[in-house]
């Protein structure tokens, strides 16, 4: 159970360092793009992470924990989105926070997609 913990931390900590450096290259200006790219590429790791455990028995619980639950969980982020949209709205930019919301939705269910169709249909 402890290892679990570690597995979860270590992923999240990898995710986190690696979210806020696409901040810091690709940079918010007036539209949240580090946000919709960090929250796509996560869906499409997610696609793959589930697509490998259910494809191969031998994937570990370990990888699925340090890869969807940590390295993803940390790089990916709903609550940066929530509050982007927040703003959005607060500043009376209606339309752009609804194409925010519904591009990152389907891209993000898309992406996911994506990855777990790579797999699935044996192109990794």
């Amino acid at each position: 159970m402890f290892k679990n913990f570690l597995l979860v931390g270590a992923g999240g900590a990898i995710g986190s360092m690696v979210r806020y450096a696409a901040y810091l290259f690709v940079g918010t200006k007036s539209f949240p793009f580090a946000t919709l790219t960090v929250n796509i590429i996560g869906s499409f790791i997610i696609g793959l992470v589930l697509a490998f455990s259910l494809k191969d028995e031998s994937f570990l619980n370990n990888w699925k924990l340090f890869l969807a639950t940590g390295i993803c969980g940390g790089f990916t982020t709903f609550s940066a989105f929530s509050a982007e949209n927040v703003v959005l709205l607060q500043n009376e930019k209606y339309l752009l926070a609804l194409s925010y919301i519904l591009v990152s939705i389907i891209t993000g269910i898309a992406a996911a997609w994506f990855g777990f169709s790579v797999v699935v249909n044996n192109k990794i």
